[in-house]
């Protein structure tokens, strides 16, 4: 139950920060973004954050569920969510 609970919390964490990363990076903004770049964010953001958790347990940089994960899982996150949406525009 531990793995399924850290997967879902990764996914939610991940497409969160992705989101926020498209929604609030600043520049010169057309339109309202439509709900296909919201999703795509979500996804980026995900992958980065499990990735990050997953490369990062891999190499023995912590174990799961250390604070060092989920603040590796969040930068990720944040910079796959930043570089999407610098990509996107």
């Amino acid at each position: 139950m531990g793995v399924a609970m850290g997967f879902l919390a990764f996914l939610v964490i991940g497409g969160l920060t992705g989101v926020f990363a498209l929604a609030f990076y600043p520049g010169k903004r057309q339109s309202k973004p439509k709900m296909k770049k919201f999703l795509m964010a979500l996804l980026v953001g995900s992958i980065a954050a499990l990735a990050s958790s997953y490369i990062g347990q891999f190499a023995g940089l912590f174990q799961s569920g250390q604070m060092l994960e989920w603040l590796s899982a969040i930068v990720a996150a944040c910079l796959a969510g930043y570089l999407y949406a610098v990509a996107s525009r």
